[in-house]
């Protein structure tokens, strides 16, 4: 039973691992333009500074996503292989 229970452990922690590698990619919110004409004009410098920052930040969003998609892209073919490894081992 100690066996078992060291074995499931394992792929437990195995598990943990290959998700851990994951990247979580935040989209960045969308800046806030008021309706008020005179709001916006008072504001313009915070306004301007805000959508600044966010094609800075949208920017960064796109590079995670691309990175999360090369890695998910990796691991799927890793998996397939090693899918393909164990059916070698236990047949079809």
């Amino acid at each position: 039973m100690h066996g078992i229970c060291s074995v499931q452990t394992i792929v437990f922690l195995t598990f943990l691992a290959g998700d851990a590698s994951a990247q979580t990619c935040f989209a960045p919110p969308r800046p806030f333009v008021p309706s008020d004409p005179q709001a916006a004009q008072e504001y313009a410098d915070l306004i301007r500074n805000d959508f600044e920052a966010y094609i800075q930040d949208i920017q960064n969003y796109f590079r995670c996503l691309d990175g999360e998609r090369a890695r998910a892209f990796q691991e799927a073919r890793e998996v397939s292989e090693e899918y393909g490894r164990f059916h070698g081992l236990v047949g079809p």
